[in-house]
């Protein structure tokens, strides 16, 4: 998903029954409405943050906004002023301690560029990831390119699929067919 969408997520677009997530407001039309499969590791993370808001509504947000302070003598941490009815701001900090921590060097957009070239790398059909990912049918082929980095990996394994020897006949467009020893020729044409 989107920053903007997980943003503006609310409960009653996120079903546990399903074990799928509902987009609302998006970038782009198709993006709008899009029902989005949640693999295993992500319904059990959303079921342990549900299980933070047990009072939850509906119509209240996913990601709260709140306050961060420190209380008491330790000055210790504490989270308070969680209003769900106003979604989370921005968590650009939160996003750059949890980067630093991990060691890594990336955007929070380029996970939604991870998760498409995996998806797509892993045999996923382009139409199912463009579903999954909001994009128009016309911009399908752009946004895969620009998305999915498929890696040389990938590619060997596409092309393992031309290892067959026996392939049948070429037909030709006249309707003509070539003989075994033919096949090879006509197919390097």
């Amino acid at each position: 998903m989107r920053y903007g969408e997980i943003r503006l997520l609310k409960w009653n677009q996120v079903d546990f029954f399903g074990k799928r997530v509902w987009v609302g407001e998006s970038k782009t039309e198709y993006g709008e409405g899009r029902p989005i499969p949640m693999n295993d590791r992500a319904f059990k993370v959303m079921t342990m943050w549900a299980e933070a808001f047990p009072a939850r509504q509906p119509e209240q947000y996913v990601f709260p906004s709140e306050k961060c302070g420190a209380a008491g003598d330790d000055f210790e941490p504490c989270v308070y002023g969680t209003d769900p009815t106003i979604p989370i701001g921005d968590w650009k900090e939160a996003w750059e301690a949890a980067r630093k921590r991990a060691g890594v060097s990336c955007r929070f957009h380029d996970l939604r560029r991870t998760a498409c070239t995996r998806m797509l790398e892993a045999g996923a059909p382009l139409s199912v990831v463009a579903t999954i990912m909001g994009w128009s049918p016309s911009t399908t082929v752009r946004m895969s390119r620009r998305y999915g980095h498929i890696g040389q990996a990938a590619q060997r394994e596409a092309v393992k699929h031309l290892n067959g020897t026996d392939f049948g006949p070429v037909v030709h467009q006249n309707g003509n067919q070539n003989s075994a020893g033919e096949k090879a020729v006509a197919l390097t044409q």
